[in-house]
């Protein structure tokens, strides 16, 4: 008889509530962890904060990684992939062996014709890897860069191409890669969240909606979920504490919302609500931390030429520059979404424009993490959910998904190297190909963890990010 008084003050009290969503943190807080919540040093993982693998499978190379997702379907023939057959072959049918019943996007059923290369490649550093003459700055940071050129993926649409990139399938719901390592890991700070995603929009193709599903726990506990910041405006809604608001105020809403939920949970027994009691917590903790994040008064100006931006204008260089400083703060999963790459028409101009917008930034931002340590054991991840076509469509190229390129970066790969390729046209991938679960399991065999032995029981179902599919380690490029 106690059920329905209590689900209805409890749900009561938080419609009416005029507090803010921070202001739910608990008593404690407001006392001793105050003066905690202003010491922005990582924490140990311990406590509600570790993860469930203790001890790890294997050695750990990388803490951290950030993920820089160039959203839209970035081009290989003008990025990383050089075809110098595919130029010479420009205005001519594709040879039928590639083509013939072969899934293509837009393109089914129409004339298919080559679509050379639409600017020139060259050779960087010592290694001497061939990069497209429009990402000079990626150029001179080639020799920390381990480039995929084999790629292969299963969907040739973006939504369930990024599906299947985040969570190892095209089926919506399951969990994302970062909340994956956050549940196996946990998370090295209690003053932001272990996963943070950050979004840009680009002038020079394009723009894809991305769903925010892409970065949610799935089946997992909801406390794993990535956290969305805005780079513009307040980076947390609903964060601050109002206006008039005291401590003692806030002291009387944590009292009554954690008896609430302590009641609510005796009759339900739900662990969502203790999940919703730690996110009150992070909340209250994050008042403080996130300020100091986006307060850039002491970035110095040769940090601001380097990556090309003052900061706090959107951008996806104001987000490397967030990015570099939320892994020194401990956020173990960094995501980064570009969105423009969609290049259907005018990829020759396009892809001037895209390339700026990413090209400097990203090689300040490893160039960065270099500098101040971060390098040996973060793993950068630069790459799009599928490639471009060799063929043209129109002054563009269609979705492309049987060969494309990614590159890694970072102390636990091998850098200043190629690995795998695809044909001379640039369709297949035929050397040492690489399957987007390849990644995964290499991925989670970086941070110690064995990819056949993570797994999460669901509907009587043990899952894995890698599924049920073959999915193999890519020895050959750890370091």
């Amino acid at each position: 008889m106690t059920q329905i008084p209590i689900e209805l003050a409890r749900r009561s009290f938080l419609k009416n509530s005029v507090m803010g969503f921070g202001s739910a943190a608990l008593m404690s807080l407001l006392q001793d962890d105050m003066q905690a919540a202003e010491k922005l040093a990582p924490q140990a993982t311990s406590g509600d904060f570790a993860g469930v693998l203790q001890p790890l499978h294997f050695p750990t190379k990388v803490k951290r990684i950030v993920h820089l997702c160039m959203a839209g379907g970035m081009t290989h023939l003008e990025t990383f992939d050089h075809k110098p057959k595919l130029a010479e072959m420009n205005g001519q049918p594709m040879p039928e062996s590639l083509t013939a019943g072969q899934q293509i996007a837009q393109l089914q059923g129409r004339k298919l014709t080559c679509f050379a290369p639409q600017h020139p490649f060259q050779k960087y550093g010592e290694s001497g890897q061939e990069i497209c003459s429009l990402f000079p700055h990626l150029g001179s940071i080639a020799d920390d860069l381990c480039i995929i050129k084999s790629m292969h993926t299963d969907q040739i649409n973006h939504d369930p191409a990024h599906t299947l990139f985040n969570t190892g399938s095209s089926i919506a719901g399951r969990p994302s890669m970062g909340s994956w390592l956050l549940y196996g890991l946990g998370q090295e700070t209690q003053n932001m969240p272990g996963y943070v995603v950050l979004t840009s929009v680009g002038r020079g193709g394009q723009s894809q909606p991305i769903a925010a599903r892409q970065w949610h726990s799935g089946f997992l506990p909801s406390r794993y979920q990535g956290v969305q910041f805005h780079s513009t405006g307040a980076p947390v809604l609903y964060l601050n504490r109002p206006d008039g608001v005291a401590l003692s105020q806030q002291k009387q809403v944590i009292d009554t919302v954690n008896q609430l939920n302590r009641n609510f949970n005796e009759v339900v027994d739900d662990p969502e609500i203790n999940t919703r009691i730690r996110q009150y917590e992070m909340a209250f903790r994050m008042q403080t931390s996130v300020p100091e994040l986006m307060d850039l008064s002491g970035e110095s100006k040769e940090t601001f030429e380097s990556y090309g931006t003052q900061g706090g204008d959107g951008t996806y260089a104001s987000n490397c520059l967030l990015a570099r400083r939320l892994l020194e703060r401990g956020v173990r999963f960094v995501q980064l979404y570009h969105r423009g790459w969609d290049h259907h028409g005018n990829l020759k101009g396009s892809m001037e424009i895209t390339s700026k917008e990413v090209d400097q930034s990203t090689a300040a931002f490893i160039k960065d993490l270099k500098e101040r340590g971060l390098f040996e054991d973060t793993l950068i991840v630069f790459g799009g959910e599928f490639g471009r076509t060799p063929m043209a469509q129109g002054s563009g190229r269609d979705h492309h998904i049987k060969g494309y390129s990614m590159f890694l970066s970072g102390g636990a790969v091998k850098n200043g190297m190629s690995y795998g390729g695809t044909d001379e046209f640039g369709y297949n991938a035929v050397d040492h190909p690489v399957h987007v679960r390849d990644f995964h399991a290499t991925m989670l065999k970086l941070f110690g963890i064995d990819h056949k032995r993570f797994t999460y029981k669901f509907q009587g179902l043990d899952f894995r990010l890698t599924g049920v599919e073959e999915a193999h380690v890519i020895k050959e490029i750890i370091s």
